[in-house]
């Protein structure tokens, strides 16, 4: 102690420190790295003084760098707790407490053993084999202080063994030391013997082997009075000048050395915490921001500390001391980054050697304060402070900020997982956001950050499994912890432990399966956040691995979904790396896939502006679901629609019809789900035709926009709720193959109808192109619009009716039963709407047209059945059948000439087999496809053949006469034609017998048919009858004549 109060210049490593436990020697590194020995005899005979100008904060070095020890600048008069030469502790002694564990920095003189060289999480190193020897033997007692980098230094100094004696730095970890979790005194059913080991992970144990401090003889009363005096004089004054600062930071370290003893100096404390924290909080902002050139703020540390172990926390309990706890952790992470602040091996001065030793002690300091507040933290109330106030430093841009940051977080978990004794109930509820800040640092490019999170990483397992084992009593699910625990042992077992923690979505994979759901959504948000903000791309692409993989594991175990899904929207536009959007996308993908979130995925989806923006529109066409849950999806977007149409007409449209027309638009278009909109083509198309009859004439003024949902924009009225039902609808005919049917509508302007008051012509156009060129997609609507003309309102009911009445001319309508067809029709003729009187007449024209054409179907069936039986006949039977297939011929060549060519060409095949029977060479004129009455030569030949060959035979014209009745036009014309042409080649005594008259009667009534070119045939054949008749009736004179002539003559 100084008498004089003046300050006295740190001690580096070299000699010893009158703060800190003597320097030890350790393996000496094969390069000079800063703080060589050559750098520690310099400082051992340097000059000290307190560093004046600002120098940046170097990084904690890595590989085998030494620690450099500084020590306090200045000593003040007053009196100080100090301790007494330590013993050593052999095994079976007791420990020390934690307050003398942590301050022994301080306190102690004790020199200890060289240690061997441990294997560590650095590359190279970490998977090297543990010491060997007894874990409590002092020689192998490993360090556990500030700043990982310096454990193989050659010159070493014993700070803070918050570690445990087996701890080596490996990924290796067991569940046997679970019993040493307390639970306040319950009971556990489920035991340490219940867990299976983590295979090849070592066990955790606490240290033992601390060597016992012993302080001297309490401080006496003039002497607390004294340091009680000066702290008093600062709290009701201010502090001038570096000294006065540094004079008041160690009487009031010192004074909290006498709070065991003496209640008088509690009881002053706790009265002035308050007032203590200000001044504390004042002496941290009058600090430089951007450099350290005093010991002000490790003294500020160092107190704290001090006054931690006394349980009085300046840092957390009031926000006065949450912002200071801010203020601290601020002041000493920001400071500029300098890998080695001044070229030493270029200049080596005992400033240089000050100012590094003041940077590295500080930090260490501050690392130390830390590890003291979770030393004794049962409900994690300390931790989770600090990690509020880490946590933004650990995902800064930075490299330097965000290194020092997991450095601290990582010494933290190791301190916190060696002395863990927690107790319900947990204040700490954000292991969620923990794990997933750990595992993407676990992936930072930057080498030093990365190994320092997997060595976090490491002890953040080991503290997850005792978390979950005291837990699982109060939630009862002892049986899952043993699942969980099984399926952990098994996912370490796949992986290589070399390359475990150095891959990210392994660890996720491990963690995920002791988060809950509330745990997950944690997980999910803080990758989601840290994407706004990540400085690498490298680190982008982490993240979305980590979002992708987790999602894959626990895809049905969120609850926070649509939150999750809107961060997500939030941060595509900032997404810059293809790779990762398509991650972020994916995941959207596989909670929409799942149906317990397909409908709130959905719903957030659609609360976005139309038309969607390209960030949004990418998404939708992204969409990539499996196969088996295509079809759900997009049923479940399509029945949103649908249910728009269900009600009755509104003044406004509902929002979310045009926000799912849009999305179907772009989920059409992305054709992700193509599959389903082949199942789905009936119900999609039907829906879009009864969205675009209700969006016809409709602005987005006449849409019931929620409010808020263009905030930043304004609505666009250069679109219409019309226009996107037509893309959508346009999409859907080309995305399931029905180009002709697209086509059908473009050239016939079926796009125009629907738009307009003729929309039910376009509705017809359509069912007509889907007649014509699809019959399947025909055929399902048709079975569709059974139920569905009836549902809904008046405008869904009339495009229902509409596209219904058209499929009516189907074949597979003559399937539907009565009451689904014609009696439908017949009420429908009683409605009051007209449209629907309309609509019941076409399709009553439609169910008779389609009567017409099964008839004409059991015609030509007919036919080919005569045909069949004629080719069957046996040569011996020929003879019994000839007048059938004679009688058969008249009938056949008329029907060559009917309207349907399925029947004409049907009737020329047959003819053709009747005239083989018969052993007749049939004229070609026969086999001509154009209608014989416009080629009269051709028509004449035939009737001559058919005339002359049926002498004798049959009555042609009496076969023929009857069809000039036929109902169909073709068959009536032809019938008249060769009427008039048959009567020159027929029997003229057989036309005489039975006369005219009854054939020219026919031919009259025919010349009164409203058929003009049916009266010009009938009109020339009765023209050829009267010829016949009279030629036959002057045949008969001169007949006579003859005969009484030659009766005269003889």
């Amino acid at each position: 102690m100084n008498g004089g109060g003046q300050a006295r210049a740190p001690r580096c490593p070299g000699s010893r420190s009158a703060l800190r436990g003597p320097v030890v020697p350790r393996r000496t590194p094969r390069h000079q790295p800063f703080g060589s020995p050559a750098l520690h005899q310099l400082a051992a005979s340097a000059t000290r003084s307190t560093p004046k100008a600002p120098v940046p904060m170097p990084l904690p070095r890595r590989g085998g760098e030494p620690r450099l020890a500084g020590a306090r600048v200045v000593r003040t008069s007053l009196p100080r707790a100090t301790p007494r030469s330590p013993k050593r502790v052999g095994r079976g002694a007791p420990l020390l407490s934690h307050a003398q564990r942590l301050t022994r920095r301080r306190h102690s003189s004790e020199q200890v053993p060289p240690e061997p060289e441990q294997a560590d999480f650095r590359s190279g190193k970490w998977l090297q084999e543990r010491a060997g020897g007894d874990a409590r033997d002092p020689r192998h007692t490993p360090l556990a202080r500030m700043g990982s980098r310096q454990r193989a230094s050659g010159t070493e100094e014993v700070v803070i063994p918050c570690a445990s004696d087996s701890d080596s730095g490996s990924v290796d970890l067991q569940l046997s030391n679970l019993d040493d979790v307390q639970k306040g005194g319950a009971s556990v059913e489920f035991t340490d013997s219940d867990i299976a080991d983590i295979p090849t992970l070592p066990q955790e144990s606490l240290p033992d082997n601390l060597r016992l401090l012993t302080l001297q003889e309490p401080l006496s009363e003039t002497s607390i009075e004294r340091l009680v005096q000066s702290i008093q004089e600062v709290l009701h004054g201010e502090l001038k000048g570096e000294t006065q600062k540094l004079k008041f930071l160690r009487s009031l370290s010192s004074l909290s050395q006498t709070i065991p003893y003496d209640e008088n100096t509690e009881s002053f404390i706790h009265r002035h915490t308050a007032e203590i924290v200000h001044v504390l909080s004042v002496l941290v902002q009058e600090e430089p921001l951007h450099s350290l050139t005093s010991m002000v703020r490790q003294e500020i540390f160092v107190t704290i500390t001090d006054l931690s172990f006394q349980n009085v926390y300046l840092l957390f309990g009031s926000e006065d001391r949450e912002d200071l706890l801010g203020l601290i952790t601020k002041s000493i992470i920001s400071l500029p980054a300098t890998s080695t602040p001044i070229q030493l091996l270029k200049i080596v001065s005992n400033q240089a050697i000050e100012q590094e030793c003041l940077y590295r002690e500080t930090f260490e300091a501050f690392s130390v304060m830390l590890q003291s507040l979770v030393i004794k933290d049962p409900h994690l109330e300390f931790f989770d402070s600090i990690f509020k106030h880490i946590d933004p430093w650990l995902q800064s841009d930075r490299d330097h900020e965000r290194e020092r940051a997991t450095t601290v977080m990582a010494q933290v978990l190791k301190c916190l997982s060696s002395y863990l004794s927690l107790k319900l109930p947990l204040q700490f509820q954000r292991l969620g956001n923990l794990v997933a800040v750990m595992a993407l640092l676990c992936g930072d490019p930057q080498k030093e950050v990365a190994e320092e999170a997997a060595e976090g990483t490491h002890y953040l397992l080991h503290i997850t499994l005792r978390l979950k084992y005291i837990m699982q009593d109060r939630d009862n699910n002892s049986k899952n912890l043993r699942e969980t625990l099984k399926k952990c042992r098994l996912l370490l077992e796949q992986y290589s432990l070399k390359r475990f923690y150095c891959c990210p979505y392994k660890i996720v994979q491990v963690f995920e399966v002791f988060l809950d759901s509330r745990e997950l959504g944690q997980f999910i948000m803080t990758i989601l956040d840290s994407l706004k903000n990540l400085p690498h791309p490298c680190i982008q692409q982490t993240a979305g691995e980590l979002l992708i993989t987790l999602v894959k594991s626990a895809e049905a175990r969120f609850e926070r979904v649509p939150e999750i899904v809107g961060v997500i929207c939030a941060r595509l536009s900032i997404i810059t790396l293809t790779s990762v959007r398509q991650q972020i996308i994916n995941t959207v993908s596989l909670f929409v896939s799942r149906p317990k979130y397909t409908d709130v995925v959905l719903s957030h989806l659609l609360c976005h502006p139309v038309p969607y923006d390209r960030h949004l529109a990418e998404l939708w066409r992204s969409l990539e679901v499996e196969l088996s849950n295509t079809t759900w999806v997009l049923w479940r977007l399509l029945r949103k629609l649908q249910k728009c149409h269900e009600g009755p007409s509104q003044e406004k449209m509902a929002y979310v019809a045009v926000a799912v027309t849009d999305a179907l638009y772009e989920v059409l278009m992305g054709n992700k789900l193509r599959a389903a909109a082949f199942r789905l083509f009936p119900q999609l198309l039907m829906t879009l035709l009864i969205q675009i009859h209700h969006s016809i004439g409709l602005t987005m003024s006449d849409v019931s926009i929620p409010s808020g949902l263009y905030a930043e924009q304004e609505v666009p009225m250069e679109v219409t709720p019309l226009c996107f039902a037509i893309q959508a609808t346009k999409t859907l005919l080309l995305r399931t193959l029905c180009w002709q049917e697209f086509s059908i509508m473009e050239k016939s302007g079926g796009w125009t109808l629907l738009k307009g008051e003729g929309h039910l012509q376009g509705v017809f156009l359509l069912a007509n192109a889907l007649m014509e060129r699809s019959h399947l997609f025909a055929y399902k609507i048709l079975y569709l619009l059974v139920p569905l003309i009836n549902r809904g309102n008046d405008k869904h009911k009339l495009t229902s009716a509409g596209f219904f009445v058209e499929l009516l001319k189907s074949p597979m309508a003559r399937r539907l039963p009565k009451v689904y067809s014609t009696i439908r029709l017949k009420a429908w003729l009683n409605e009051e709407s007209k449209l629907f009187r309309i609509l019941a007449l076409r399709g009553l024209r439609n169910l008779v047209r389609h009567q017409e054409m099964v008839r004409q179907d059991v015609h030509c069936f007919s036919m080919t059945l005569f045909g069949a039986s004629i080719k069957a006949v046996k040569h011996t039977e020929k003879k019994s059948v000839e007048d059938q297939v004679l009688e058969s011929l008249v009938p056949l060549l008329l029907f060559s000439q009917d309207e349907n060519d399925e029947i004409a060409k049907e009737s020329r095949r047959v003819l053709t087999l009747c005239a083989r029977f018969l052993n007749w060479k049939l004229p070609r004129e026969v086999y001509c496809k154009d209608p014989l009455y416009i080629k009269p030569n051709e028509v004449r030949r035939v009737c001559k053949f058919f005339g002359e060959k049926s002498k004798g035979k049959i009555d042609i014209l009496d076969q023929t006469l009857p069809y000039s009745k036929d109902p169909k036009l073709p068959i009536r014309r032809t019938a008249v034609l060769f009427v008039g042409l048959l009567s020159h080649y027929v029997d003229t005594s057989e036309l005489k017998r039975k006369g005219t008259d009854w054939i020219e009667k026919d031919l009259r009534e025919l010349l009164q048919d409203p058929e003009p070119s049916l009266r010009i045939l009938a009109s020339q054949a009765l023209f050829r009858i009267q010829r016949v008749g009279s030629t036959s009736e002057a045949e008969t004179s001169v007949s006579w004549l003859r005969k009484l002539l030659c009766c005269l003559h003889t």
